[in-house]
């Protein structure tokens, strides 16, 4: 039996082998195909990327041909390079570097030498391309901006890293990838799915047909439409009044979570992130540190809310019992709250909450504070109570919006206090400038936006998505989810009547839209800085939220203008504005309108860090601008240094 043994397990191993063989040899060659076969040449099409429109059906994006030339290092061959780099406006040097580039890669695979040819430049070249051998075009599709706003909503287009290709198979070297904005979110629905084809070659690197018949060669898929919730002509209008300004603008349908704009300044024009210059316009935009115009306030800038905080202050005193409608409280231009302290305000008189609201009376809502932190005994739990309160209109956390980047804002609770005052060494006096929207709250401009689309539906919110229809797809079941405040319908009735009244008896009285219904609310949040290493205290931020109409709204809105100054002054028109633009069309406020768009803010930003490029073109820009009332792009390759 022994003797048996061996040779039976070695006859056993060597069947086996033999079997395996004869699969990977004979019945399935895929294992060929994956390796560095020499007789093989793969080419791929890539399938245009799907259209981008707005919520009304308006083209916002299209595309257009495009032409990359690839590499294959080992396959060059008595190059005329002095030739070869005239024709393409290159460098010897460029020209070396992007072989060395090249050969890293892979000596024997192709990979982009120069990209985002045009037709003009591809025409040029084609006709000599013959000369070069180991060059070869492959065909793409660019974007093509049917408009010059929006660059934050739609992101760019831009090659796959290499970090990026190793990780994810489907991309290869020099293949294009959504970044930033909707390119980056829908990018697996945009991109379509490319297809393969196999070439045979012959020992002198000549194709002479398909790979067994086209066996392994797929069809390319064309990437899938999507609509955007963003109104186009809304979007365009906000850019418009926030030139020569920085700050953001986001505009949300309460009954569905829509966004219908999404504005940062500033901004730029977003055609120049295409073709060959798209990387030198990138770098100047990146590098651009003074005026960050890549940089969207509106999903990412955290400021103070200032005074329409108070309106979480009287809601969350109504529920939890520690003020009614009539409870008074009486200001002399602020109150003292504690030995030694005073919180200051520009109003005066006995205070109700409908006045407290409309007069933006801190007297009233630092005390209904108190009251809150009071009630549980000025405990660390007081605090959470809070806390969880306004957390509940979904501040303080990631909101989960269907766009790439973002901030939670802050909301502190016990813990955050517990770190700053071990030992519970502070109480409601402590931390009373929470009241007003101060102290160690911070919210994104489209928290805030969203914190009044719940204001205007009572207590509930929808979370604030850019996408309102994938073609052949539903959209994400979270977008549709009810979200629940922690405050009972009821408190939230007196709140929109005071709020109604701002307009017609309080701080934007004079930014009254005849036949429109508008709730808002002023802010102005105090700001500092370092400068040359000293706290200094700059020009405050403005800021307006509001929604309209009144009854059944259709628009909530907040803007932020950095070192604005008084919310009624620039945030407050804008608001009004944008609000009439989206439920009319037009403007009957022209004189808002032009005091608007005149409106420059840029001598007070050069105090902060000089100006940058960008700054200047906008600056110069601004008389065509209030001439032709439409947007032109903020940099322009040709004027930029």
């Amino acid at each position: 039996m022994r003797k048996v043994l061996l040779p039976t397990l070695i006859i056993i191993a060597a069947s086996l082998l033999v079997i395996r063989l004869f699969y990977l040899q004979i019945i399935d060659d895929s294992f060929k195909l994956k390796s560095d076969n020499n007789a093989i040449k793969i080419k791929y099409d890539y399938p245009e990327r799907g259209y981008i429109y707005d919520r009304n059906g308006k083209l916002l994006v299209a595309n257009q041909p495009s032409y990359d030339i690839m590499v294959i290092p080992r396959d060059i061959k008595d190059l005329d390079t002095l030739e070869f780099c005239q024709l393409l406006d290159i460098t010897k040097d460029d020209f070396l570097k992007k072989i060395a580039k090249a050969k890293v890669y892979s000596p024997r695979l192709p990979s982009v030498f120069l990209a985002q040819l045009n037709k003009s430049e591809f025409a040029a070249f084609q006709e000599k391309i013959r000369k070069f051998e180991g060059f070869y075009f492959q065909k793409r599709s660019l974007r093509d901006y049917q408009v010059n706003f929006g660059a934050n909503v739609f992101g760019f287009i831009t090659q796959a890293s290499e970090k990026l290709v190793a990780k994810n198979p489907y991309y290869n070297s020099g293949d294009l990838i959504g970044k930033q904005g909707v390119e980056e979110s829908y990018e697996e629905i945009l991109r379509g799915i490319k297809g393969v084809k196999y070439f045979q070659k012959d020992k002198y690197n000549r194709e002479i047909g398909s790979f067994k018949e086209g066996k392994y060669d797929t069809i390319a898929v064309q990437g899938e439409d999507i609509n955007l919730t963003i109104d186009a002509e809304l979007q365009k209008y906000g850019e418009e009044l926030m030139i020569n300004k920085r700050g953001g603008i986001v505009a949300i349908e309460p009954k569905t979570g829509e966004i219908l704009a999404l504005v940062t300044a500033p901004s730029y024009d977003p055609s120049i992130l295409v073709g060959r210059q798209r990387s030198k316009n990138y770098t100047l935009l990146y590098r651009d540190s003074i005026a960050n115009p890549l940089y969207d306030r509106a999903l990412l800038a955290e400021y103070p809310p200032g005074s329409p905080f108070k309106i979480l202050t009287g809601l969350i005193g109504l529920q939890e019992g520690v003020i009614n409608e009539q409870t008074t409280y009486v200001c002399n231009h602020g109150f003292s709250y504690a030995p030694g302290r005073f919180m200051k305000c520009h109003d005066s008189g006995p205070r109700q909450l409908h006045t407290g609201i409309y007069n933006s009376c801190n007297t009233y809502f630092g005390n209904v504070y108190l009251r809150i932190i009071g009630k549980y005994s000025n405990t660390p739990y007081a605090v959470d109570v809070w806390s969880d309160h306004v957390k509940s209109f979904g501040l303080g956390q990631f909101m989960g919006y269907d766009l790439p980047t973002g901030k939670k804002g802050k909301i502190p609770n016990s813990k955050t206090y517990k770190k700053m005052y071990p030992g519970w060494g502070y109480s409601g006096k402590t931390i009373i400038s929470n009241a007003i929207g101060q102290g160690e709250i911070v919210m994104t401009p489209i928290q805030l936006a969203n914190m009044m689309a719940t204001v205007a539906n009572q207590g509930y919110y929808y979370t604030p998505h850019i996408i309102k229809k994938i073609k052949g797809e539903t959209i994400d079941k979270k977008f549709t989810t009810k979200h629940v405040t922690t405050i009972d319908k009821k408190y939230f009735a007196p709140m929109i009547s005071g709020l109604f009244d701002v307009y017609n008896l309080g701080t934007a009285s004079a930014l009254r839209v005849e036949g429109i219904d508008i709730c808002g609310k002023t802010g102005t949040a105090e700001n500092y800085a370092k400068i040359g290493g000293v706290r200094t205290k700059l020009e405050d931020h403005s800021i307006f939220v509001a929604f309209a109409p009144k009854d059944n709204p259709k628009i909530a809105i907040a803007i932020m203008v950095e070192n604005g100054g008084f919310g009624a002054t620039i945030a407050g028109p804008i608001a009004s504005l944008m609000i009439e633009k989206y439920l009319r069309g037009k403007i009957t406020r022209t004189d808002l309108e032009k005091r608007t768009l005149e409106r420059s803010l840029q001598d007070r930003y050069a105090k902060l860090g000089g100006q940058s490029e960008a700054v200047k073109l906008e600056m110069r820009m601004r008389d065509s601008i209030l001439k032709s009332k439409t947007i032109v792009p903020k940099i322009k390759t040709d004027t930029t240094k």
